[in-house]
């Protein structure tokens, strides 16, 4: 799965490599992103503005908005069956820009899990491949609430010695893509692991297990 994930790149940088019309230039950088959160997305409803959406997919249909804890990722292997997010694959899908993400190394011997920082090896932004939804709050006289989840798959050899599962994480030829193909067979086989050469990791302070820390020590090698 994918719970935490940082967001650091320059203004400047995220609309060059996202090839967006614009991005608000006061852009906090965040170094503990958690589910419930806002994040930062692109849609396919406007593929050249970033948007942000709370993190936790809460279907259109759903009473309760508490099912968004349980549909923070999904399964790129039942994303296009599962009711929660089968109507939101066909129609409501997003880049979710990201400059990396942290995973929970387990080593043999040891009680504590190893944090982990994620990254590309040139440390540019990149995306995951998400999906969307619109759901109106009764508790709010409808008031409407945009909600994103990030797309998981099976781990790659790189990946693998960390955790069992990885993100999705789309090469920059296919973003337009995942937004704009409406062919189910086509947008399934960009939901594949990433090329492991590009990637890179390193372990990191386990204050990053406390979601109110968010500051650059957090994505720092520690021995």
């Amino acid at each position: 799965m994918c719970g935490r994930f940082v967001f650091t790149a320059k203004p400047s940088d995220i609309q060059t490599a996202f090839h967006l019309s614009s991005v608000p230039s006061e852009l906090p950088a965040r170094y503990n992103i958690a589910p419930t959160q806002q994040v930062a997305v692109i849609t396919n409803d406007d593929p050249t503005s970033l948007d942000f959406f709370r993190w936790g997919l809460i279907p259109s249909w759903s009473k309760d908005k508490s099912i968004a804890s349980k549909l923070i990722n999904a399964r790129s292997e039942s994303v296009d069956e599962k009711p929660s997010f089968r109507t939101a694959f066909k129609k409501r899908r997003c880049l979710i820009p990201v400059s990396g993400f942290y995973e929970w190394r387990t080593t043999e011997g040891e009680k504590n899990k190893t944090p982990m920082f994620i990254h590309m090896q040139d440390n540019q932004p990149f995306a995951f491949a998400g999906l969307w939804e619109i759901w109106n709050d009764p508790e709010a006289d409808g008031k409407e609430i945009r909600t994103c989840s990030i797309i998981t798959t099976d781990a790659n050899p790189f990946m693998s010695k960390i955790h069992h599962r990885m993100p999705v994480i789309l090469a920059p030829e296919d973003y337009a893509t995942w937004l704009e193909a409406d062919k189910p067979a086509v947008l399934k086989a960009l939901l594949k692991p990433f090329e492991q050469e590009q990637m890179a990791a390193h372990p990191v302070s386990t204050r990053v297990n406390k979601v109110s820390n968010d500051e650059p020590d957090l994505i720092r090698p520690v021995a």
